[in-house]
């Protein structure tokens, strides 16, 4: 948090309090006042990019909010012809260690999240999906990025994988049950991709 930030809570208690506070005054029904947008600078342009945005509350402080404004992304849930999912392991810069996940990725300067999701998958796995469709979107209080979740059917290992010089990906093919457990044990990331993936799969 930026020095501003940290004063605007100072002087009124946490974040949650104070939204209650201004509620508590509006009249029943009345949406609450809006945070102005006064104006945002870049302070990281790396993989992760990172804007400081300051913003006008409705009592008139103003406070200052890092946030991240990374590409859009989306993550796909492969299901093969035997109902079977085909997951994605690689070294996470964030733990420190191999995890698995959805495949998935950055969804390209010009490209829709449906053609990412088939890149990403062909890419990655080296499996092409007879249909996809993308099912659902994330956002993140923090972060301008939208977080797409697709499902694949059909899926079936048509092309050897084609990573990038930093990718390291290790391909598994597991039940939907190991799936359920994984996820619920915290072992991939990204879980609510997962779920929402699942749930429109009517596979929870």
């Amino acid at each position: 948090m930026s020095a501003d930030q940290h004063s605007g809570d100072n002087s009124s208690g946490d974040n949650s309090s104070s939204g209650d506070d201004n509620s508590s005054d509006d009249p029943a029904g009345a949406p609450p006042a809006a945070w102005r947008l006064l104006d945002e600078r870049p302070l990281l342009d790396g993989w992760i990019k990172v804007t400081e945005r300051r913003y006008q509350l409705p009592d008139g402080r103003v406070v200052a909010w890092e946030v991240e404004t990374s590409s859009d992304a989306v993550a796909v849930l492969a299901l093969t012809d035997d109902q079977q999912v085909v997951l994605v392991e690689q070294f996470r810069p964030g733990p420190n260690r191999r995890v698995r996940s959805l495949p998935g990725g950055i969804i390209d300067p010009g490209e829709t999240p449906t053609q990412a999701a088939h890149r990403e998958l062909r890419e990655e796995t080296g499996y092409t999906a007879e249909s996809l469709e993308v099912v659902a979107t994330a956002i993140r209080g923090s972060a301008t990025d939208l977080m797409y979740a697709a499902v694949a059917h059909g899926c079936r290992r048509t092309h050897d994988q084609q990573l990038d010089p930093t990718e390291d990906v290790t391909v598994h093919i597991v039940e939907v049950a190991d799936l359920r457990a994984a996820v619920r044990a915290g072992e991939l990331t990204a879980p609510h991709m997962v779920y929402l993936a699942l749930d429109h799969a009517e596979l929870l």
